[in-house]
C-alpha cells in the first residue's frame, strides 16, 4: 500500500500547483477529483452530485496563480458548462462556481460518460436543448486529498469513477510509488 496524500504540503509557486491531484467535497455534498495536468490542461472525475459518473481528460483551461499559494482555474466545456475554481490548498479549501446550461440541469444523464468519447453528443445536446436560464452553483469545498502526481501523467485520471474510488485513493490502494495505477 502506497500513501501519497500530503495535506501538510505548502504551495507558493505555480509549479507547486501544477501536477497536483486533488480530491475535494463541496459543502453541498458533491464529490470531485481534479488534476492540474499542466499549465493549460486539467483532468477530472465527478463522484457525487448531479453529474456523478462523468469524467474528462485534456480539458483546456486557464490556470493562474493569483498570489502566493492561491490559484484560479477556469474553463468552458463542450456541454456549454462554465467552471471557475479558486484553490487555496494551504488552507485545504477551494471555492467553485459551476454555470450549468439549462439543458444539463434538465438532462444531466447525457453528460454522465467519458466526455472525450462523446464530444459530438455534447455539442448536439448543447444545440438541441435550451441553454438559459443557467443553473449557477457557487460552493465552498474542503480538500481531503492532495498529492504530487507530476505533470502530464495520463495515469491519474484514466478510468471511470466507481463507488469507493476516492476512499481507495486516499487509503493508498489505487496508485503505486510512481503514481501509476495499481
Amino acid at each position: 500500500m502506497t500513501q501519497h496524500n500530503d495535506l501538510t504540503r505548502k504551495f507558493k509557486t505555480l509549479d507547486d500547483f501544477l501536477g497536483t491531484h486533488f480530491i475535494y467535497t463541496y459543502d453541498n455534498g458533491w464529490g470531485y477529483e481534479w488534476y492540474a495536468k499542466n499549465d493549460h490542461t486539467v483532468d477530472y472525475r465527478i463522484h457525487g452530485g448531479m453529474v456523478a459518473g462523468r469524467w474528462v481528460k485534456d480539458q483546456p483551461a486557464h490556470i493562474n496563480m493569483l498570489t502566493e499559494g492561491i490559484y484560479k482555474v477556469a474553463w468552458t466545456e463542450p456541454t456549454g458548462t462554465d467552471v471557475a475554481l479558486d484553490f487555496v490548498p494551504n488552507e485545504l479549501k477551494l471555492n467553485g462556481t459551476i454555470f450549468f446550461p439549462n439543458w444539463v440541469e434538465e438532462h444531466p444523464e447525457i453528460t454522465v460518460c467519458f466526455q472525450n468519447e462523446h464530444i459530438d453528443l455534447m455539442e448536439e445536446a448543447r444545440e438541441k436543448y435550451a441553454t438559459y436560464p443557467k443553473l449557477v452553483v457557487p460552493e465552498f469545498a474542503t480538500i481531503t486529498y492532495m498529492a504530487k502526481a507530476g505533470q502530464d501523467n495520463d495515469e491519474v485520471i484514466a478510468k471511470a469513477p466507481y463507488a469507493g474510488m476516492t476512499d481507495d485513493i486516499r487509503e493508498g490502494k489505487f496508485y503505486d510509488e510512481n503514481y501509476l495505477q495499481l
